[in-house]
């Protein structure tokens, strides 16, 4: 650049510029746009603000929409009844018996009813109700754990589309000053203030500044869906959230790992896996104790008697009998539930070491994103607009060129996205850590009985920060 002097005109026009970002809630390194007022629609929808949505909002949203929460009701339903089935009383069977019968002038045979009932011995029916009644607590357990899945992905996926909001809200305002760099620009080089080249990339830098707009506010309205859909109202227009993103968590990540292995509706389900397995393995070893099988009736005999030759009438039978458990003892029965309840004892071993498996690389990230969060806000931005804040004076003063301004303004700014993109990271990590690991809320539950996923999907970003266009 030319070593002409400035106009006082432009001078002022930097002063104002400066100015502006030093006053602008993104010119102290300490806050944030103000949450809700960034652009969470097109800008002409901008000029009819709409009233923001809470966290505590989209929480009870999601809690009335989900689908799958009603289908961990309808499994607890479900369960209650096949506990109810399995400890009901074999039906009697009545029927018609007829012996000798014969036709004709001679008449004569037996003819009548029945009634037979098998009763269950060994206190095989209650057993079946406790295999079942633990099957119940598994679903309620399933069901508690599908709740915790639902309200930890609102809470993840509303921090996501707040830091995508402001986002947007910094991307317009750095737009804005990059179109008021070009103009300035184009006016310092119409008094020969500034060359060809310095104009030119101005112009490139301008248009940057829109690419990354347009990429926010698709980042935003991506976002956005997903939360939508995962409170359970797909079709619920962007609407600005309330919140403030800066407002990080605290909390001791080992307590969180003690609580993860100790506490988690995972490990809570393996466990009432091997209650289940032993009252299985206690029902298999009742099964040779045979049932009682009785049968008894009445029937008319239309024999003649020797003497009166008259029919002999009404009489009853009854008969008690058992099965003899000779060669059937159930031992294949008493054998295979053995196995299945080592095989649910070591899932409890499994599903803990899978949880301190999946948390290891999350207790990192949250290590590093609150290192990070730390560091962009105590340290690196503070010194990114001392050093705009000296540049600009200089410019103003005539004792720094224009390109060294519109350098430290592009660093200020890009560490301000950097910042944003740290606290999206800080807030996703600990939510997945202090929510035990579940957080795909719409992903079906598990029906009872059947093999426990305790961590499906985990939609945890890197801690890296850097990941938003330039």
């Amino acid at each position: 650049m030319k070593s002409q002097h400035l106009p006082a005109a432009l001078s002022m026009m930097v002063a104002i510029v400066f100015t502006v970002l030093v006053t602008s809630p993104f010119g102290s390194a300490q806050s944030l746009p103000i949450p809700g007022v960034s652009a969470a629609a097109s800008p002409q929808d901008t000029a009819t603000p709409s009233p923001g949505l809470s966290l505590a909002e989209l929480e009870l949203i999601a809690l009335s929409n989900n689908p799958t929460l009603a289908q961990a009701n309808a499994e607890i339903h479900a369960a209650t009844s096949r506990k109810l089935q399995s400890g009901l009383y074999p039906n009697p069977t009545v029927g018609y018996q007829g012996e000798q019968i014969r036709g004709g002038i001679q008449g004569g045979g037996e003819q009548g009813l029945f009634v037979s009932q098998d009763v269950v011995l060994g206190g095989k029916l209650g057993l079946n109700r406790n295999i079942f009644a633990q099957q119940r607590k598994q679903a309620e357990a399933e069901a508690e754990e599908q709740r915790l899945r639902v309200i930890n992905s609102v809470r993840m996926l509303y921090y996501k589309a707040l830091a995508a909001q402001e986002m947007v809200d910094l991307r317009h305002k750095l737009a804005k000053l990059a179109e008021d760099a070009v103009e300035t620009s184009h006016q310092l080089g119409n008094i020969g203030q500034a060359d060809q080249p310095d104009v030119l990339e101005s112009e490139v830098e301008g248009e940057q500044a829109e690419l990354a707009v347009l990429a926010a506010e698709q980042n935003q309205m991506c976002r956005w869906r997903k939360l939508a859909a995962t409170v359970g109202k797909p079709e619920m227009p962007l609407t600005p959230l309330v919140g403030n993103l800066e407002d990080t968590p605290e909390g001791d990540p080992d307590q969180w790992m003690k609580s993860i292995l100790e506490e988690s509706p995972a490990v809570k389900i393996a466990q009432l896996g091997v209650m289940k397995a032993e009252a299985s393995l206690a029902r298999a070893k009742r099964e040779p104790i045979p049932n009682l099988q009785l049968r008894g009736g009445i029937e008319k005999n239309l024999e003649p008697e020797a003497i009166t030759n008259r029919t002999i009438g009404l009489q009853g039978f009854a008969e008690v009998g058992v099965q003899i458990p000779l060669f059937n003892r159930n031992q294949g029965g008493v054998a295979a539930s053995r196995a299945d309840l080592e095989r649910a004892q070591q899932e409890v071993q499994r599903v803990q070491l899978v949880l301190r498996e999946r948390a290891a690389a999350l207790l990192q990230n949250y290590v590093t994103s609150r290192s990070t969060v730390e560091r962009y806000r105590d340290r690196m931005i503070p010194r990114a607009r001392k050093a705009y804040e000296l540049y600009s004076k200089n410019y103003s003063g005539m004792a720094a060129a224009y390109p060294q301004v519109l350098i430290a303004q592009r660093t200020l700014f890009q560490l301000q996205t950097d910042y944003i993109t740290a606290l999206d990271n800080l807030w996703a990590n600990s939510i997945a850590l202090k929510g035990f690991l579940l957080t795909d809320g719409l992903e079906a539950p598990t029906r009872a009985g059947e093999m426990d996923r305790p961590v499906r999907e985990l939609d945890i970003p890197s801690s890296n920060p850097g990941t938003q266009p330039q």
